[in-house]
């Protein structure tokens, strides 16, 4: 019986210490719980990052929508003012034709009317490109029409005439100057 009492001793004292380390596990698994949870320092300064974040991220966005705004309002009227162009050219044959006739009150009246609709188109961001005889042909902002012989040797690969003049609106080229360059 002895072993008995003994062996139910030794079962007692198992258990007991499974117990024990159960509940010291239990403890630690708490200890742990608590550890894991942020302080409320903690979850403030997390707050303040994500809303430093959020406002940032937003503020991004308004100055992107801001920027693409600006841009398309630059260009907006792009189709209108490429329809005017033709209308444009038309006036300015026109005033050519009139200096020939030496009418000057019909001539002013129309030159005033020239340069008012000019002056609008200015302001709406359109400007005549500044080409001339002379100048270095460029494939990037020039379009060549034709090639002809060089009257001089100076304006080889220059342009030799312009044909209809080039506009952009804002920093885009709407119309390229046509030319005529020597070769």
């Amino acid at each position: 019986m002895s072993e008995n009492k003994e062996s139910k001793n030794t079962k007692n004292n198992v258990e007991e210490l499974d117990k024990d380390q159960v509940n010291s596990t239990d403890n630690l698994e708490k200890e742990e719980d608590i550890k894991k949870e942020p302080t409320s320092e903690e979850l403030l300064a997390q707050e303040k990052d994500r809303f430093l974040r959020l406002f940032a991220e937003f503020e991004n966005y308004k100055k992107r929508t801001a920027k693409e705004r600006l841009d398309l309002f630059k260009t907006a009227n792009r189709e209108l003012m490429t329809v005017l162009l033709p209308i444009l050219d038309d006036f300015d044959r026109g005033l050519n034709e009139m200096k020939k006739v030496r009418d000057t009150d019909l001539l002013k009246g129309v030159l005033l009317i020239n340069d008012k609709f000019k002056k609008t188109l200015e302001q709406k961001g359109l400007s005549q490109m500044k080409v001339k005889q002379g100048d270095k042909f460029d494939p990037e902002i020039h379009q060549a029409i034709t090639q002809i012989p060089a009257p001089k040797k100076k304006l080889v690969n220059k342009i030799i005439d312009v044909t209809e003049q080039g506009y952009m609106l804002g920093d885009l080229i709407i119309r390229f100057p046509k030319v005529v360059v020597g070769k």
